[in-house]
């Protein structure tokens, strides 16, 4: 395992949790939460960087064959942290507000379900990889953050934009539903056995 753990595939999911808390800096970089456009820009930069690595990091442990047990465990905590910590970033900054709080509630409250379910079917042996459709979920929730943190500062280039993401983020909350159900459907008969 040692071997491993700085291996390029593990350094870039690192990368996406030293984005974490940059992303939400650039909104506080006069001291207060402010989203300026170059705020704006700065985090969707850094957001965009952090989202490709999710893809690239799996695959190039899988291709150069450096898959470790903490790199399985360390990947989803990367993109819980960063996408929510979007999420409560937005709604701080009302981009994300009114029923659309309703989306990021259950994109938290799922994504926190799966993981103690994860975690307890660990303890198991019970392996839950992720489905085709979870990965379709992650895609439309890191498409919609990027819109949403773009926001106001894009619309110059792209009416609508914020819209767009928030109608994204609500696909994503009902990708996230269906997906929080099979996880859920697939672990309950290890849970009551």
């Amino acid at each position: 395992m040692k071997k491993h753990v700085f291996s390029l595939p593990n350094l870039l999911t690192y990368e996406r949790i030293i984005a974490v808390p940059l992303v939400v800096l650039c909104f506080f970089l006069e001291g207060r939460l402010k989203s300026s456009d170059p705020a704006r820009w700065s985090a969707f930069l850094m957001f965009f960087i952090a989202s490709i690595t999710d893809f690239f990091d799996g695959y190039l442990a899988r291709i150069w064959q450096q898959t470790s047990d903490f790199g399985r465990i360390l990947d989803p905590i990367a993109d819980k942290l960063l996408v929510s910590s979007c999420l409560l970033l937005l709604a701080a900054d009302g981009t994300i507000a009114g029923w659309t709080l309703w989306a990021a509630i259950i994109i938290l409250c799922r994504e926190i379900l799966v993981s103690g379910l994860r975690e307890y079917l660990a303890e198991l042996k019970v392996s839950m990889p992720v489905s085709r459709m979870g990965k379709w979920k992650t895609a439309v929730q890191l498409i919609a953050l990027s819109f949403l943190l773009i926001g106001p500062a894009g619309e110059r280039f792209l009416p609508h934009i914020t819209f767009l993401g928030l109608i994204l983020l609500w696909i994503a909350a009902i990708l996230t539903l269906i997906t929080g159900w099979d996880y859920f459907r697939a672990g309950l008969k290890h849970v009551i056995n």
